[in-house]
């Protein structure tokens, strides 16, 4: 075989040692640095530059709202086009707009308007961009290869949004916040301009295009409902994210109030988890193939539970991080597996509208937790709250096993 025949064969190889699947995940981790940068340094410089409670949490909806106004058309469309297309002009557009907010910072006209204005709009534009990134990501791995394809991927983003990027974000913003955005859209203009390298050969099949985009949605959205495994996961991910979304709301003032952490070592909790997820993102897929999908992901939901259950319990410090490690553990085997059926039961051509609807689920119902945990903490106290989320983590493991062991079953079939 000649140099440029095997490097075709190369190119089109698929999997997780394929080169597109290895371009894809490139770009991935170079938008979750980009994303993580962003997720701390907009609160911090609206709260540094307006010193106003009411301001911070503004942009805090406006950053979540897209999740909800936006992701399920925005998965429709992407069903529609390209895929490789649009995550170039997804993140075209989130790049020219940061560079945007870059000399808004710089000049010192960054006001309530504009730091809203691009809040909604950069997540907006990723819920285009997480959609399209998904349906190639199932095209570059395969099929059998979607545990450890999912494992890059979690492992990438944890790195990304929850360690490099809030790091470099404070490191950057101590010399000059508007460098943390310009780190931004450089990472973005990359990912503009190197996502076109991976293979055309792994560009979905597109949807027809023929309804009306809410009558797509509503087919979608009929998809997810009528789907007894994606209803399953769609369920299960939506009651753990509404327990979890309490518990990371609560958790804070618990460190301080009852574990008589010091406010600098609170953060390191968050880290703990993070290098859970990260330990997840590499050991699932071989937990997966030796004990069984379904098993391993039953599992997960309980040691997410005595994670919780843990931080209550044994209060004090090195438990309270070795508590957050196992959740971020559990949290993230859940994470790949439920991922990898999702992609196995969705069509090719209705993967945005999907996964749309999944990250719904998945995100928007994380405000109405943290919206509950106050008042139920205000009542009883923080303790209570971890305890209760805690139990009914471990109740939704028992009522969702079996459909999750015939969703593993459907999945392989």
């Amino acid at each position: 075989m000649s140099d440029a025949s095997e490097e075709l064969a190369k190119r089109s190889v698929r999997g997780v040692g394929g080169e597109p699947f290895r371009r894809l995940l490139t770009t991935w981790t170079a938008t979750s640095v980009a994303d993580g940068v962003r997720a701390t340094a907009l609160p911090l410089y609206t709260a540094v530059s307006t010193r106003d409670p009411l301001s911070v949490s503004a942009v805090a909806v406006a950053e979540v709202l897209p999740w909800l106004l936006v992701a399920l058309p925005a998965g429709a469309l992407v069903d529609r086009f390209p895929r490789r297309p649009t995550l170039v002009a997804a993140h075209s557009f989130r790049a020219l707009l940061t560079l945007l907010l870059v000399w808004f910072v710089h000049t010192g006209q960054a006001g309530m308007f504009v730091l809203l204005g691009c809040a909604f709009l950069l997540s907006g534009a990723e819920t285009f961009a997480d959609s399209a990134t998904q349906s190639l990501l199932v095209s570059a791995a395969g099929e059998r290869d979607l545990e450890r394809a999912n494992g890059r991927f979690v492992g990438a983003e944890t790195v990304g949004v929850e360690i490099a990027g809030p790091l470099a974000a404070a490191g950057l913003f101590a010399w000059r916040p508007s460098l943390c955005f310009a780190l931004t859209a450089l990472a973005f203009g990359f990912a503009a301009l190197w996502i076109p390298r991976v293979s055309a050969e792994v560009e979905p099949v597109r949807s027809g295009g023929g309804r009306s985009i809410a009558g797509e949605i509503r087919q979608g959205t009929a998809f997810v409902l009528r789907s007894p495994g994606l209803r399953a996961v769609v369920g299960t991910v939506g009651a753990v994210t509404l327990l979890t979304g309490a518990v990371n709301t609560i958790a804070m003032l618990f460190a301080l109030e009852s574990l008589g952490l010091a406010p600098a070592t609170v953060p390191v909790l968050f880290v703990c988890a993070a290098a859970g997820t990260l330990l997840a993102s590499r050991v699932t897929p071989w937990l997966s193939a030796r004990f069984g999908g379904a098993n391993v992901m039953i599992a997960a939901l309980f040691v997410l539970a005595g994670g919780m259950a843990t931080l209550e319990l044994v209060r004090i410090p090195v438990a309270a991080w070795s508590s957050y490690f196992v959740m971020g553990f559990g949290a993230g085997t859940w994470n790949v597996l439920s991922s990898a059926n999702r992609q196995r039961l969705t069509p090719e051509s209705m993967m945005g509208r999907v996964t749309s609807a999944y990250r719904v689920f998945a995100w928007g119902l994380m405000p109405l937790g943290a919206g509950v945990a106050g008042p139920l903490a205000e009542v009883t106290s923080p303790a209570t709250v971890i305890s209760v989320s805690a139990a009914l983590v471990a109740v939704v493991a028992v009522l969702c096993a079996p459909l999750l062991r015939r969703l593993a079953t459907a999945a392989r079939e």
